[in-house]
């Protein structure tokens, strides 16, 4: 492995924001367990909270995975547990201040608890800002590693069980890619499948590229072997996961891409392929192609446009305007007609006009989209965006959420009703949380359904009448 030493202890924006030509390793012998620590969780519990994306909660399934390697097991109580980690997020500040309210209340726990050894990982760790109000405001937390270490997990837990000085060690350098850590999945019956790891789009909004590195791609036999692997264990719907998969392949150089890997998974012969998240500025035709010919690939779609405008998708850094992705759009329907299209939309961003929220508007009603992930636009210390000008008050970005989220809920139930009196075929995931006599699972369009059905079913693929439209969700009756 190459000399990071360079990277290690406190965070560096400066040195994230490096996109050194330095090769990649892909290694497989980087995990491994002191030979004191083995065993050292044994009659112990740990606690993880995860915040954020997919991809946080994959990194939750590999630190449970170490974790359990060294004896522990889970509790979902954090007063019972030995060792507790925040996994974290620092895509929007409410994410941030959240975790600053449980690192409050964690506080309260060690002084009850003074053994307890706490930990901050994720992508808040990789800001220089959020480490330094830790290190001023928090020394309750004991330990703090980022995004690109976590198989170092076993060594740093050594550390801050010997030492009374807080364990600081994040890389502001991407590290290698690492293959073989242990893990502890989160579902029996669907997985996230990770493909590549960081992002080199630079979004001005985007605090991503900086806190998960540039591009790395794992090796395609490495993610082959894994599917192939969940395959056999029974695993029914499987995840390609990266912050942008459609650029997968492109550090390679060797012509093997996104929509190479795609038809290579589909052909392992797994029920169910689903793939997020997609940037418009990649989505090749190849990948429509291939997303059309498999009918295990889902006809699901998640399709990012943050915006309508072209003045604003400039600023964002985007690289597309709105009719390149109209025109992309309108590919993907024609080549898959039944493709639902979720997105994402941020509204008042700096400068934002009336007139250029109007084109949002505009646009979502054109695409008719399944669902939106909205959000009110918020600015991330260290990217360009920050330093625009936000002349926009609060009152009138929430006014232009509301009303957005009112076509959102009502193109959703529009989209809805297509299914109803349906057969659709849903994987079978367990009780309903509301309703125990009820079942739940996802259609293959990713629509949540709750249905009367056979308990004996959870984990299988049935067919479901859907009798109900909401708009966030389905309901049915299993189909004997």
């Amino acid at each position: 492995m190459k000399d990071y030493s360079e990277y290690f202890n406190k965070p560096s924006l400066k040195n994230a924001k490096h996109r050194g030509k330095d090769h990649i390793q892909h290694i497989n012998d980087a995990y491994e367990i002191p030979a004191d620590m083995v065993g050292i969780g044994r009659g112990q519990k740990y606690h993880i909270k995860t915040y954020g994306c997919q991809a946080n909660e994959r990194d939750t399934e590999t630190l449970a995975g170490i974790l359990e390697s060294l004896g522990y097991v889970s509790t979902d109580e954090i007063k019972d547990a030995q060792v507790v980690l925040l996994n974290t997020c620092a895509i929007r500040e409410n994410a941030e201040e959240k975790v600053f309210g449980k690192i409050g209340y964690l506080k309260t726990v060690k002084k009850t608890n003074p053994n307890l050894i706490f930990g901050i990982c994720g992508c808040m760790a990789q800001e220089e800002v959020v480490v330094n109000r830790i290190l001023q405001k928090h020394p309750q937390v004991d330990m703090i590693f980022g995004t690109h270490n976590i198989h170092r997990l076993p060594v740093l837990l050594k550390q801050a069980m010997l030492e009374k000085e807080m364990v600081l060690e994040v890389w502001s350098k991407e590290g290698d890619v690492i293959e073989n850590l242990p893990s502890q999945r989160a579902h029996k019956h669907k997985a996230w499948v990770n493909i590549m790891y960081g992002c080199d789009k630079f979004c001005t909004y985007c605090i991503v590229p900086y806190t998960r590195g540039k591009e790395r791609s794992r090796l395609h036999n490495d993610i082959l072997k894994e599917v192939q692997e969940l395959k056999d264990q029974g695993y029914k719907d499987i995840t390609l996961l990266g912050q942008n998969v459609n650029s997968y392949g492109k550090d390679f150089k060797d012509g093997y891409n996104f929509a190479s890997l795609l038809s290579d998974v589909a052909q392992i012969g797994v029920e169910r392929i689903r793939f997020t998240t997609s940037h418009p500025w990649d989505f090749s035709d190849d990948m429509i192609e291939v997303i059309a010919q498999n009918e295990n690939i889902m006809p699901a779609i998640h399709l990012p446009v943050q915006s309508g405008n072209n003045e604003v998708l400039k600023r964002m850094g985007r690289r597309y305007t709105r009719e390149q992705y109209i025109e992309l759009f309108d590919k993907i329907k024609k080549a898959i007609p039944d493709c639902t299209v979720t997105t994402d939309i941020i509204v008042g961003f700096p400068q934002e006009t009336d007139e250029q929220y109007q084109d949002t508007l505009s646009l979502y009603d054109y695409c008719e989209y399944d669902l939106a992930y909205t959000f009110i636009y918020s600015p991330r210390e260290g990217t360009p965006a920050a330093k625009m000008e936000d002349d926009i008050e609060t009152s009138v970005k929430e006014q232009r959420l509301y009303k957005l989220n009112e076509l959102v809920n009502e193109k959703a139930y529009k989209q809805n009703l297509k299914f109803l009196d349906q057969v659709v075929d849903v994987l079978v995931e367990g009780t309903s949380k509301k309703d125990d006599s009820m079942l739940t699972g996802y259609t293959q369009h990713q629509k949540l359904i709750n249905f009367k059905g056979n308990k004996d079913h959870i984990g299988q693929i049935v067919k479901v009448k859907v009798t109900e439209v909401k708009t966030w969700a389905l309901k049915g009756e299993e189909i004997e």
